[in-house]
């Protein structure tokens, strides 16, 4: 029922949300499966090899099955997806607004540190011009 779906609404499963796995796909797919049976064993119980979907696939999915429980995952797909949107908007806005604050923080700190550096300079002790020099005297 599955396929049948998906093979009557096939516009809506571009390359990029469904594809048929090859025999290779199908070898690695099992070797990372501990339980699973080798793939001869396996070969004899389908026609065809299966199908794999990508994340956007199976939501594509959720609205082409006409089942309780595929309605259900749909709705809540379009819940996640309007709380995603919400929370990048709220998320552009802290943005800006941590933009703004390091701006004004550092147009403050630069004058913080211009008042420092005119401190500074004041405090430094003043040395008296004419004092005597401490050391060896040149004998010339």
């Amino acid at each position: 029922e599955l396929i049948q779906s998906v093979k009557r609404n096939a516009d809506r499963f571009p390359k990029d949300f469904m594809f048929q796995c090859n025999n290779d796909d199908l070898t690695s797919l099992r070797s990372q499966s501990v339980t699973a049976n080798n793939t001869t064993t396996w070969n004899h119980k389908r026609r065809t090899l299966p199908y794999l979907f990508t994340e956007n696939g199976v939501a594509m999915l959720s609205s082409v099955i006409n089942s309780k429980e595929a309605i259900q995952i749909n709705i809540e797909i379009m819940r996640i997806f309007t709380k995603l949107r919400s929370f990048l908007l709220l998320e552009g806005n802290i943005n800006k607004r941590i933009d703004s604050l390091e701006d004004k923080t550092a147009k403050i700190f630069k004058i913080i540190f211009q008042r420092l550096e005119g401190y500074e300079d004041a405090l430094k002790p003043q040395l008296k011009k004419s004092r005597n020099k401490i050391g060896l005297k040149d004998s010339k």
